[in-house]
Parts: C-alpha cells; structure tokens; sequence
C-alpha cells in the first residue's frame, strides 16, 4: 500500500489535528484524542495523525498509488486552511513513518 508521511513543526499540533478531524468527521467514521487521530477516506485510503507539544505527524497510506499526490494535497491544504495564523511547511516523504 503506497504510504507518505510528515512531520509538520508546530506548538498548535493538538488543536489543528482536533479540527481536521472534526472537520472531517461530518463525512467520515473519524477517531480522535487530543493526541492521535484516524480518517478513513474509504476503505482503502486513511490519514492518521500524531500530535505533541512540538510536531503534527501524519501518515497517509491509499492503495491506489495514483492518488497519493492528490491526496497528500488535501491534507496538507486543509491543514494549512486552519493554520493559516501561522506559515506551516508540510513536505511529504514516501514510505512508513514513525506513527
């Protein structure tokens, strides 16, 4: 399964993973705490996150390779929607991450 990962530097890690995934939660079966949460885009493409004092991490795996690209743009412009307070830098590694 085609994987991407991201380590976002921010202090507001906690709060923008809240609201991605209550933002997301009004389409999706989304799971999240303060500190970790999980969007299953469908069966076969989810974003989990990872949030402590310094870092925002997120792993987006999808089964279709061809929309990795895709959807590592909408995480990351969604991310930068309710950060926009701040110039967050969201680059995107291919293979697991540290989740």
């Amino acid at each position: 399964m085609p994987t991407s990962h991201s380590i976002v530097k921010t202090v507001n890690a906690s709060r923008y993973l809240q609201q991605l995934c209550k933002h997301w939660s009004h389409k999706f079966a989304v799971e999240f705490n303060e500190e970790t949460g999980k969007v299953p885009f469908s069966p076969e493409s989810d974003v989990v996150f990872e949030a402590d004092e310094n870092d925002l991490r997120m792993v987006l795996h999808v089964t279709d390779g061809a929309n990795l690209e895709r959807m590592q743009n909408v995480v990351a412009e969604h991310l930068k929607r309710f950060a926009f307070r701040e110039e967050l830098e969201v680059v995107w590694t291919r293979g697991e991450g540290a989740l």
